[in-house]
């Protein structure tokens, strides 16, 4: 019975993985900019997810206090999409 528990309180952390994939799919197959703006998207949604969901519902991406981890995330997802932005072809 806990294990279940466990499992369901870790789909953030696998729903923000698959996003992630997705995003190398289409940083190797297509488009490097595309793929890197997809990635920079994975990194938003774990952070909007952190900051919706309690610190047990959040599994994984619980790691510091709800300020400090969605912080972290958004502004690494911000950095992510400017380089994205500035790095020329």
């Amino acid at each position: 019975m806990a294990g279940e528990a466990q499992r369901r309180s870790q789909w953030p952390l696998a729903l923000t993985l698959l996003v992630a994939l997705a995003g190398m799919v289409v940083l190797w197959f297509y488009n490097w900019r595309n793929g890197i703006f997809v990635f920079a998207g994975a990194v938003g949604l774990a952070g909007l997810l952190r900051a919706i969901l309690s610190d047990t519902a959040a599994g994984l991406l619980h790691v510091r206090s709800r300020m400090f981890d969605t912080t972290f995330l958004l502004l690494t997802a911000a950095a992510i999409a400017v380089l994205a932005i500035i790095v020329p072809n």
